[in-house]
């Protein structure tokens, strides 16, 4: 293999597929990224045998070849080099990398051993802006590690469109887009939902794999195996008390009051009034807080307490402008929804 390509094209490759690439391994091969040259192009590739991620760059190929070559490496010399061309080469069987009078040997793996995913059919195929879908789901993926099926967005179809959902069990948020086509639901895993290119991309999806294509990155990511929970089941329907208030306001109250909070005084209490909503926090080591803002209710006064730091996470990914809290009472799940088209969220209480 003997190529010529732009400093900022390689960077620009091996940065986006190096972020698959896990720091540690016990496997070699895994810390490697696959480079193919061929016709024009370099095609890069790094996986961690759940999710392999492909970029490519125009490169002046004068030999086409595959090898591996480490991604971290190979990555800081793409970053640091101080000519604008860097010319990859085999020689004595390592890659040489050369920019202007830097040049560097690196060690390579055989490309024959390098793992894909790439094998497999798929369900069914449609077009739309993932990122936006999970973006303002995310923040409610689970982290716990034994409720392993909480751990990704659940994406599924249904009568009103397609649906991507994520709870922890405290909070779920849920956000719904047009009809993009029937297929089975699945449970795509935190890491994938977080290399997901923004903008319109190519969704592939089967009972086992997601393949997301860009016109700068593939992915190919193994799903969740497990079975998402009935989240329908933790959605109030008899919510009739309802408060309305200004996003940008409330959100700035809820961190003022938060200052003195602590992991043991981490709960916002609620006075949910006519013409007023009062948010207070008690905190044994440092004091309290109280801050009150406009709002539109005209219900029996109701008092509620919610964890502040979800709270906030709730609030931060709606847009400004109005947002609504439906209530039934001190105990129940509030819903939460706001000038984000087909999103709504749903707040566990907490005991103040």
């Amino acid at each position: 293999m003997r190529l010529s390509i732009q400093r900022t094209e390689l960077a620009r490759v091996v940065g986006a597929v190096g972020k698959v690439v896990e720091a540690r391994n016990t496997i070699p091969i895994l810390s490697n990224l696959l480079l193919s040259a061929a016709d024009g192009q370099l095609h890069v590739t790094g996986t961690d045998l759940d999710i392999q991620a492909t970029a490519s760059a125009p490169a002046e190929v004068h030999e086409a070849g595959t090898i591996t070559v480490g991604a971290k490496m190979l990555g800081d010399i793409a970053r640091k080099a101080g000519n604008e061309t860097v010319e990859l080469s085999l020689v004595d069987g390592k890659l040489e990398v050369k920019s202007g009078r830097s040049k560097f040997g690196l060690n390579i793996l055989p490309a024959s051993d390098y793992p894909s995913l790439s094998a497999g059919t798929y369900d069914a195929e449609f077009e739309v802006d993932l990122a936006a879908l999970f973006a303002p789901v995310a923040f409610a993926i689970s982290t716990e590690e034994a409720r392993y099926f909480l751990n990704g967005i659940f994406l599924h179809s249904t009568d009103a469109g397609t649906v991507a959902v994520a709870t922890d069990g405290a909070r779920l948020a849920r956000n719904t887009t047009e009809h993009l086509g029937t297929f089975a639901g699945i449970i795509v895993p935190r890491k994938t939902v977080s290399l997901t290119p923004k903008g319109k991309v190519t969704v592939s999806v089967s009972e086992t794999k997601i393949k997301i294509v860009s016109p700068e990155l593939t992915l190919v990511s193994k799903l969740i195996d497990g079975t998402f929970p009935d989240y329908q089941r933790v959605i109030p329907t008899n919510n009739e008390n309802i408060v309305a208030v200004d996003r940008d306001l409330f959100m700035k109250a809820a961190d003022r009051v938060t200052t003195i909070s602590t992991e043991r005084g981490k709960a916002v209490r609620l006075t949910i009034a006519p013409g007023s909503i009062k948010l207070a926090v008690r905190n044994p080591d440092h004091g309290d807080a109280e801050d009150e803002v406009a709002a539109e209710y005209s219900g029996q006064p109701i008092e509620i307490g919610f964890n502040a730091a979800y709270l906030r996470d709730i609030l931060s990914v709606l847009p400004s402008g109005e947002v609504t809290l439906k209530l039934n009472d001190a105990s129940s799940p509030a819903i939460v929804t706001g000038a984000a088209e087909g999103w709504d969220g749903v707040l566990m209480p907490m005991r103040v």
